[in-house]
């Protein structure tokens, strides 16, 4: 049975003015912060992909009396992206529409709900592209590489520094970008070491801006959106009661990366989010809603779709820690 029912709608008045979502604020999910969005006119092509070791080397020779310079070049690749499409849609029933108290916004509330689930669903595909082990060239583990964090003798500020050091030396950049998992936020809001650093400032709290800085990073996010997989009851409570929730992203992980603000060919980017602008009429956010007549089924639908194909682009330009906290 679709729902929400009639009976769900039409409620008694002392409650008109009552609801409850539980929708995720929008600002949690991060899939659309870390890696520039490349707005494409087709759903697959392919894209350049520089040599490094060119960039870092140099053919500059003494240049003799009557001679050419030394000549020099670099090495190209190709990779590949293919935009696939995702969608969802909620149908209001004529019937549900006609009966429901003046206080339902169906039209608004649906759209709410899809994309909603479209963010969600984008963010755990980010997760699963590029939170994790095995897919950027360097991998750190906690107790096997430093001291984990959530252990006393730790020094976070320290690793972090090391870590920048040899990501400099790897690729001739500076990571500008950092993920937390929930559980490292939470650990480093409470680290000895890092209260004693700011227990001067203004605020005197640790803060996301004041890690950043800490970490010396231009941008730091946290991960905090949150799922379920439990399947769909006819009954709310049932349901309710037989879901379990977790973290989208790995909440003992950190991800440092070197990302530009905006997409550039001459420029390196840890990945990239390519986005079928030629599908969604010129929309550059990868994300388009629409609402039309279901006219055989008496109803009103509202659908979203997005489009986008998350590419690791320099596996060089990353580095993921795992198990930094308990």
């Amino acid at each position: 049975m679709p729902n929400p029912t009639q009976s769900d709608l039409h409620v008694n008045v002392p409650l008109t003015n009552v609801s409850i979502a539980w929708m995720q604020d929008a600002s949690t999910y991060i899939a659309d912060k870390v890696f520039p969005k490349v707005p494409v006119q087709k759903q697959s092509d392919l894209f350049w992909k520089y040599s490094k070791s060119d960039w870092r080397r140099t053919d500059v020779k003494l240049r003799a009396p009557g001679t050419e310079t030394a000549g020099s070049g670099w090495n190209m690749d190709t990779g590949n992206y293919y935009c696939n499409v995702y969608g969802i849609h909620k149908d209001i029933d004529d019937q549900i529409r006609a009966n429901a108290d003046s206080n339902f916004n169906l039209d608004r509330d649906a759209t709410e709900f899809i994309t909603n689930q479209l963010l969600l669903s984008r963010d755990i595909a980010w997760n699963d592209a590029f939170f994790k082990t095995g897919v950027w060239t360097t991998n750190k583990a906690g107790t096997t590489d430093f001291v984990k964090w959530s252990d006393a003798g730790s020094d976070p500020i320290s690793d972090v520094a090391d870590l920048v050091v040899e990501f400099r030396k790897l690729t001739g950049f500076k990571p500008n970008i950092c993920v937390l998992g929930a559980a490292v936020m939470k650990e480093l809001k409470q680290h000895p070491d890092i209260i004693d650093r700011i227990k001067y400032t203004q605020k005197g709290i640790v803060s996301e801006d004041l890690i950043a800085t800490l970490f010396d990073v231009d941008e730091l996010y946290t991960s905090y959106a949150t799922s379920t997989s439990v399947s769909q009851y006819n009954d709310a409570s049932v349901q309710d009661a037989a879901a379990t929730y977790s973290f989208v992203t790995n909440p003992e992980g950190v991800l440092f990366c070197y990302a530009p603000k905006a997409p550039s060919q001459m420029t390196p980017s840890a990945g990239y989010t390519f986005t079928w602008k030629g599908y969604l009429g010129g929309n550059n956010q990868g994300i388009r809603v629409k609402r039309f007549r279901m006219e055989h089924i008496a109803a009103d639908r509202i659908e979203a779709e997005q489009t986008y194909d998350m590419k690791v682009i320099a596996p060089d330009l990353g580095v993921f820690l795992s198990d930094v906290v308990d």
